[in-house]
């Protein structure tokens, strides 16, 4: 029996033999003026691609990161997308503003520390992106950016009217020099009249459900893929708005019903979440940029520290006074269930959205408990 790899080479070889006498043969034909009959051509073909070995793998889903030569540490383990598209100046000035004093740290108004593990981090500029996306007409996307206050992409766009500019994020495939245009405000007349003066949902939504134009719900077809999702009429876009998320519209009530399911329309999180909104709110078409940004690895804790994240340090690795799992001898938390620094238990099934919060007195009885077996033991 053959080696694999010989087998492989064999039916290669046969592939490209086959391949050449077809290609010889429609040459003398067409020398000395003889038909070819296709029959038999379509024969030669498929026998050939029937001894083709099976791809390996799929280009399509596959993507590539940017790695880098091992120079230093901090870069042996470095991997980024690759976005070679980005902008590489500075932002649009007028519309950022400086992040000095603004919840840097963790702490609250009050000072108090309310997000753990915050603080540093490099020098950064907000940007102020537009979420309602309510101007009409058509604007031209600039360039697309890296914005330090999100994961997803940015698009500097410029109303073609006025030449006014705006943030908005960027959908997957978005580059410089296209259009996007917001329907907020309503189908324009121009659309109108092309459809004859009737809405046509077939042509409006051939039209209008393009990538990065903003729309409301009732006007985009079931099965988008949207981002930018608001949840009511006048406002924002709230959900799917970080790297790589979408949301997808599942049904629509019928706009000529008086029914309060035709107020509604029904939208798939990624999370698997099932969610009724307005049919006003908006959405945007599309995907949000930069997918793969959950696959980067940073490299160093260096880096980390530049994104303003400090360190996190065990439990068990503290003071008895610090931590509930601190002290004792070696590795130990005590012979108790895992809790968070302030006794809340972190096992799964624990209920904390209640209002009531009906564990409340499980947490209570389990330090009395605890406490009886403290001065057992000290007797």
């Amino acid at each position: 029996m053959l080696q694999p790899r010989l087998l492989l080479q064999r039916r290669l070889e046969l592939c490209n033999c086959v391949f050449s006498a077809l290609v010889s043969r429609q040459t003398r034909s067409y020398a000395s003026g003889e038909p070819v009959q296709p029959d038999a051509a379509q024969n030669a073909q498929s026998a050939a691609l029937a001894f083709a070995p099976p791809p390996t793998r799929d280009e399509g889903s596959a993507f590539t990161m940017r790695t880098y030569k091992p120079r230093t540490p901090g870069v042996r383990h470095l991997r980024r997308p690759i976005n070679d598209h980005l902008w590489k100046g500075r932002p649009f000035l007028p519309l950022t503003f400086a992040k000095k004093g603004h919840g840097k740290g963790g702490r609250n108004h009050t000072g108090r520390v309310t997000v753990r593990h915050r603080g540093g981090g490099h020098k950064r500029r907000i940007r102020i992106v537009d979420f309602l996306r309510m101007t009409p007409g058509k604007h031209t996307v600039d360039r697309i950016e890296y914005d330090p206050g999100r994961s997803g992409h940015i698009a500097l766009i410029t109303e073609e009217a006025t030449g006014k500019k705006s943030y908005i994020l960027a959908a997957e495939g978005m580059r410089a020099g296209d259009t996007v245009q917001s329907y907020r405000a309503g189908i324009p007349q121009d659309l109108l009249d092309s459809m004859g003066g009737v809405v046509d949902p077939g042509i409006l939504a051939a039209k209008t459900a393009w990538r990065g134009n903003c729309l409301p719900l009732r006007m985009i077809p079931i099965g988008t893929l949207v981002h930018n999702v608001g949840s009511a009429k006048d406002r924002g876009g709230v959900f799917c708005r970080s790297a790589g998320t979408y949301a997808t519209v599942i049904s629509k009530g019928d706009e000529g019903s008086t029914s309060k399911e035709a107020k509604y329309v029904t939208v798939r999180l990624q999370s698997g979440e099932i969610r009724r909104v307005s049919c006003d709110a908006c959405a945007t078409v599309g995907v949000v940029s930069n997918p793969h940004h959950q696959h980067r690895q940073l490299g160093k804790a260096g880096r980390k520290r530049w994104l303003g994240i400090r360190p996190t340090v065990r439990g068990v690795a503290m003071n008895a006074a610090d931590h509930p799992h601190g002290g004792g001898r070696g590795k130990s938390k005590g012979n108790v269930d895992p809790v968070s620094p302030w006794g809340i238990p972190t096992k799964s099934g624990y209920k904390t959205r209640n209002k009531r919060n009906p564990n409340k007195w499980v947490v209570v009885e389990r330090a009395r408990n605890q406490g009886k077996r403290k001065r057992a033991h000290k007797g």
